[in-house]
């Protein structure tokens, strides 16, 4: 009789706790090699541990759900609770994005995450909100790189090439102002674009070349240095108001450990895969930037024009 009770309230427990369990869900278009991937199963790890099981995630890799704007739109729409994408990836509804995304604007992590925590970053988390959308965190992604099917010693080089680029207007422009062919191409198709020759060159921080394995169909990698990639930790605004004040802590715990595995991660394998694509066989260049920079000057005054003059100082800081 006693252990039929004890079975009863061992059951009775186990159909409360599985009740009052929740589950979020997490998308992205990075795969399981990538460094953000590893921090999400760090960040998952860490919410199903200080949460007791009582918060848990599920991890959507790959572009299982679609691109990043397929899943914006899911978690504006309420079908998704959470996102990893490039912080100005979402320019394409807050066009003021624009202006940290611009090649060259940004000089390393330390200045993207002063920017985020000064009066315009205070800004654009406002302009967030307004989309259903909420910035937890941003994580280092790395710098982006061009990597070509022939060397590029200088600016001139890829003059004609075709450059995938995601479809985002600054990436767009810095393909344009140096002199390539802009091609917009999905993430997840642009392995196969390169090996085709759809495209002839990309650009994407050293970490993801390595995990997307970009250099078993180029040549060549040269240290452009042009653009700062940060990845966003993002919530649908209706799940951040849905959380108590102990799941938003458990949440922000997790994420910071989910952080911390990520940029370590990114920052050692930058300092790595130099090295390591020469001992596979691609052409390591390091043209005089001047001339990239100076290029990216008709961009600037584009986005002045759109957002007044002075705007790029404001958000540099400079």
């Amino acid at each position: 009789m006693l252990r039929k009770w004890l079975a009863a309230t061992a059951l009775a427990v186990m159909c409360t706790a599985s009740a009052s369990a929740r589950e979020l869900t997490l998308g992205s278009q990075d795969n399981e090699q990538s460094n953000p991937y590893k921090g999400a199963v760090a960040m998952q790890e860490k919410l199903a541990e200080v949460s007791g099981g009582e918060l848990t995630m599920k991890l959507f890799p790959a572009s299982q759900l679609g691109d990043f704007k397929a899943m914006v739109a899911q978690m504006q729409a309420g079908e998704l609770d959470m996102a990893m994408t490039g912080y100005p990836d979402m320019s394409y509804v807050i066009p003021e994005l624009k202006l940290v995304g611009a090649p060259y604007v940004v000089r390393d992590f330390d200045h993207l995450k002063t920017i985020l925590a000064g009066p315009w970053g205070q800004e654009m988390e406002q302009k967030f909100e307004e989309q259903n959308v909420k910035i937890l965190d941003v994580w280092y992604y790395g710098t982006r790189q061009t990597t070509a099917n022939r060397p590029i010693n200088a600016m001139e080089d890829l003059k004609g090439l075709r450059m995938r680029t995601p479809n985002v207007p600054f990436l767009i422009a810095y393909a344009a102002n140096v002199g390539a062919t802009p091609a917009p191409v999905a993430f997840a198709e642009v392995y196969l674009a390169l090996q085709t020759n759809q495209v002839d060159a990309q650009e994407n921080p050293l970490p993801t070349i390595e995990a997307m394995k970009f250099y078993e169909v180029q040549s060549s990698v040269a240290i452009t240095n042009h653009f700062i990639a940060s990845t966003a930790i993002q919530i649908s605004l209706d799940t951040w108001n849905s959380l108590s004040e102990q799941e938003r802590g458990w949440l922000a715990e997790a994420i910071a450990a989910g952080g911390e595995v990520n940029n370590s991660l990114n920052f050692k394998g930058e300092e790595e895969l130099l090295a390591e694509f020469e001992k596979r066989g691609l052409t390591v260049t390091r043209p005089d930037l001047e001339p990239f920079r100076a290029a990216m000057q008709p961009y600037y005054d584009e986005l002045e024009a759109e957002f007044g003059e002075g705007s790029i100082a404001r958000v540099s800081g400079d």
